[in-house]
Formats: C-alpha cells, structure tokens, sequence
C-alpha cells in the first residue's frame, strides 16, 4: 500500500530553520506531482508548496516565498520542504500529498497524505 512518511518536525525558534522530509513508499513516485499542506488549530488546511513530478516546476504560497523550498529526489522517493526564517504563524501540522500527473494547489485533488509533523514556532 501507499505510505507517505513525514519526518523533521520540531520545536524552533523565530529566525530558524528546519528541514522536513517525507519518504513515500508503495507508488512509482516519479509518477506524482507531491506537495505540502499545512493547518494550524483551528483553521482549515492549506496549501504550502508543490513540486511538479520531474522537478521541473515549483510552486509556493505568497505567506512562504522566499523562505521555504521544496525539492525531490525521485531515486530516493523522497521530497524535501526547507524552511528558513521561521516565523510562529508557521506553526502547524505539517503534511506531504501526493496526486498524479498536473500539480495543483487543491487538497480535494491529492490521492495520497501522510500522517504529519508538527512544526512550533516560538517567539
């Protein structure tokens, strides 16, 4: 079966930084574009970044461009979200999807999630 791992969460300071990972398992990952979402308490889930299946097209959220990137490496099946100058209106769960072909902003349209990793910014 399809397992999306996340991995990297924690608790940082305003200012810094963390790396995010989320392993995939189970789908022939060069086939998905792969995204991230995130949602706070109390708020509804939103879309962070996306990377299309070849790596060759990115796509950010206004509130994140500029301090967060994504990047994959599809021989590990593996996408990565680094995140720089932290802000504590980045605290959220963190979640990595998975949709085939287009890339999309749209939740409804991901097939696949993982469990998420909380990410606290303290200030």
């Amino acid at each position: 079966q399809v397992q999306l791992v996340e991995s990297g969460g924690g608790l940082v300071q305003a200012g810094g930084s963390l790396r995010l990972s989320c392993a995939a398992s189970g789908l022939t990952f060069s086939n998905y574009a792969m995204a991230w979402f995130r949602q706070a308490p109390g708020k509804e889930r939103e879309f962070v970044a996306g990377i299309s299946r070849s790596a060759g097209r990115t796509y950010y959220a206004d509130s994140v461009k500029g301090r967060f990137t994504i990047s994959r490496d599809n021989a590990k099946k593996t996408v990565y979200l680094q995140m720089i100058s932290l802000k504590p209106e980045d605290t959220a769960v963190y979640y990595c999807a998975a949709k085939t072909n287009v890339l999309v902003t749209t939740d409804r349209e991901y097939d696949y999630w993982g469990q998420g990793t909380q990410v606290t910014v303290s200030s």
